[in-house]
């Protein structure tokens, strides 16, 4: 009960740093009509929050080496709690996108903390099946979260998504300070000369690492270049899109739940293979569909579910196998991981901006590639010793 209870907190710590992002977006286009504002600069209220939490993945890896996760935790979510509610009572873009970039950065520690804890709760089948039910969650609240973001906003203008955020963080601040007894206490144990720069030379972490990135990060790359490409490319609308995400999303809830007891079973290791050969197989298949005039857009859908039951397959199991990779530095190995999924996946979007109106593909070839170095660096790069 007790480490469901601790579960719990990290999953509402780590749904609020989404929810940062989620359930802000629907005020984008009110933000844009402040005085001096514009559709490019309310971007940046986004742009910055995002930038703020891969500092602060960076910061609070680093944190945990010197301060109890306890309290770097508690720290976290007062300052993001606070952030959020100066937000309400700003009328300038610029001091607004300033916020941001700290809200961000405050509310990136759950998610740098939750792996390395649930890790050191569970053992491997236990942690992996605790990471999939994080991970679901963390999967259904990005479509959720807008919709809510709306209605909050069609009730009580712009601020409302704000003040939910403001209050939900203090929700979240009670709970942790209640709860701070059951969390597990003290400084991270690491090894001697742990860093950053240790565990980018580690190819046994890199293989779990920079699979892992190149699995979620095609995966994001498709999903957000898919809407201009159904609606401008295959004449498709963005209820096609709609219904392709709750299939997939649905598909990954399900098998990540799977994989504990399908890794317990087939071993670790091949399930991990298993998954990312899937999710290359689709891309493959997707850059097929593309470059050979493609079709009806329910085939995205048919061809897309391999690449989310492989991040299903794979996701919990590769994850915890990067954390364990780290020799004991978890955060950092956690917020390195995280690093890679964003990295990927943004860079990937950027480069494929320009060529996003060639329709279907310019789309297929990235992600094809991108899940093509997922595949080759697992192959290549030495495993984890068993």
């Amino acid at each position: 009960m007790t480490r469901m209870l601790i579960c719990a907190l990290l999953v509402m710590g780590t749904l609020l740093g989404l929810a940062g992002i989620d359930l802000v977006l629907p005020a984008l286009p009110l933000l844009a009509g402040w005085p001096g504002g514009d559709a490019a600069r309310a971007q940046l209220v986004i742009a910055a929050y995002v930038v703020g939490a891969m500092a602060g993945m960076l910061l609070f890896g680093t944190l945990a080496a010197r301060f109890d996760r306890r309290f770097l935790l508690v720290g976290a979510m007062a300052a993001f709690g606070v952030l959020s509610g100066l937000s309400v009572l700003v009328t300038d873009l610029d001091l607004l996108i300033v916020l941001r970039a700290g809200q961000g950065l405050a509310g990136s520690a759950p998610a740098v903390f939750a792996p390395g804890i649930i890790r050191r709760l569970f053992d491997e089948v236990g942690a992996m099946r605790a990471l999939a039910l994080l991970g679901s969650i963390e999967a259904i609240a990005p479509g959720a979260a807008p919709l809510a973001g709306a209605a909050l906003i069609a009730w009580a203008g712009w601020q409302a998504p704000f003040v939910a955020i403001a209050l939900a963080a203090l929700l979240v601040l009670v709970c942790l300070t209640a709860g701070l007894g059951i969390l597990p206490g003290g400084r991270v144990e690491k090894r001697q000369g742990g860093s950053y720069g240790r565990l980018l030379r580690d190819p046994v972490f890199l293989r779990y690492g920079l699979s892992h990135g190149g699995v979620l990060g095609g995966l994001l790359i498709f999903v957000f270049g898919a809407p201009v490409t159904i609606t401008a490319g295959m004449s498709g609308s963005m209820g096609d899109f709609v219904v392709m995400q709750a299939i997939g999303v649905t598909l990954f809830a399900v098998t990540a739940n799977l994989a504990g007891g399908l890794a317990r079973r087939f071993g670790i290791e091949r399930m991990i293979s298993i998954g990312t050969a899937m999710a290359f197989l689709s891309g493959i298949l997707l850059l097929i569909f593309g470059w050979t005039g493609g079709g009806p857009v329910w085939m995205l859908s048919l061809l897309f579910a391999p690449m989310n039951i492989g991040l299903g397959l794979r996701g919990p199991p590769g994850f915890l196998r990067a954390i364990m990779a780290g020799g004991g530095d978890d955060d950092r190995a956690s917020a390195l991981v995280i690093l890679f999924i964003t990295g990927i996946s943004s860079a990937g979007t950027a480069l494929l901006a320009p060529f996003i109106t060639l329709g279907l593909p310019a789309l297929t070839l990235a992600v094809a590639l991108v899940q093509a170095v997922g595949l080759a660096t697992l192959i290549l790069l030495p495993r984890l010793p068993d």
